[in-house]
């Protein structure tokens, strides 16, 4: 009888353990942003966080690590356990771009993708007076003023951009490094730079009030967030894309039905008019819906990482550029 009981309370409690290891989430959930607070990585971060609490039905809570473009946070979410309790906001800096860096995690094979939350338009914008309305008036007065053109080297993605735009029109700038936006932005309204890459949302203000211009949207469509600005196609450079965006990833191993939970919970929030308002208002497009799955996310990220990957290695871009 004894050994019966013994056997009995064995099988409870075994079953009561998993059906709490089933029961997910039953505490707080941490949400990884590889910056400082304050930034536009951020300020998502915490929009969504505060949305997909509802669906979760527990506390998102944000836990900002900055430092080496972001690939120190990225390493801790890397070697967190897979249980779905650890995960974090990333973009093309800390997903594509930090290959620049000496890392210690593999971004292909090292996270679980949970989807793409936002596109976050880039523009190429100019100082006020430089002689051009768009990129084929810019590409001309390159063509005619050789040598004469600078553009602004703030970051890996800046670096990449212009690279790119070397390679698609023949004509060379000149890199200037500069450490970070705002500082290149000074300079640029004040003109003493011609070109820089920036996301809209930093720069829209200082465009209506006709401190700088914009030449190009580098997206392949029009931003919701900023319409009456023309992508690189219909500007005079087809195929000069470079967008920012925001996704979410986990650690490798991330039980599939987690993930999906995740998911399931930021399309949620992504649905929420208030949330596309607020996205709107900072200058973000909600991604496509197609695009905000696990699968979308991977396809995604693999396809930037083939386009900017070879530019970066044949470009030599390092560290430096960050």
């Amino acid at each position: 009888m004894k050994k019966f009981i013994a056997a009995l309370t064995l099988t409870l409690l075994t079953g009561i353990a998993c059906v709490h290891a089933e029961t997910y989430p039953s505490r707080p959930i941490t949400l990884v942003v590889p910056f400082p607070p304050g930034g536009s990585t951020d300020i998502a971060a915490r929009i969504m966080a505060e949305r997909m609490r509802v669906p979760l039905g527990q506390p998102v809570v944000i836990e900002n690590i900055g430092g080496a473009g972001g690939s120190i946070a990225v390493g801790r979410v890397a070697r967190a356990a897979p249980d779905g309790y650890t995960f974090d906001i990333g973009q093309w800096d800390t997903h594509v771009g930090s290959i620049i860096f000496q890392l210690d995690y593999d971004l292909q094979k090292d996270f679980a993708p949970i989807g793409l939350i936002t596109v976050n338009p880039q523009l190429m914008v100019a100082r006020k007076d430089l002689p051009a309305k768009n990129l084929k008036d810019l590409v001309a007065w390159m063509k005619a003023n050789p040598g004469k053109i600078n553009f602004v080297n703030q970051n890996a993605a800046g670096n990449v951009s212009g690279v790119l735009f070397e390679n698609l029109t023949g004509q060379k700038v000149q890199f200037i490094p500069y450490r970070g936006a705002g500082p290149a932005m000074t300079d640029l309204m004040s003109g003493q730079v011609d070109l820089l890459v920036v996301q809209g949302a930093i720069a829209l203000s200082q465009i209506k009030g006709g401190r700088i211009k914009a030449l190009a949207n580098l997206s392949p469509q029009r931003s919701a967030a900023m319409p009456d600005i023309p992508t690189s196609d219909e500007s005079g450079v087809p195929g000069l894309y470079m967008a920012g965006w925001f996704g979410f990833w986990a650690p490798k191993d991330t039980p599939k039905d987690i993930v999906t939970k995740l998911n399931s919970a930021m399309v949620e929030a992504l649905a929420d008019p208030a949330v596309k308002a607020r996205f709107t208002e900072l200058g973000l497009d909600v991604a496509p819906r197609a695009q905000q799955t696990p699968e979308g996310l991977a396809a995604f990220q693999q396809a930037e990482i083939e386009k900017c990957w070879p530019i970066i290695k044949a470009a030599g871009i390092g560290a430096q550029a960050q």
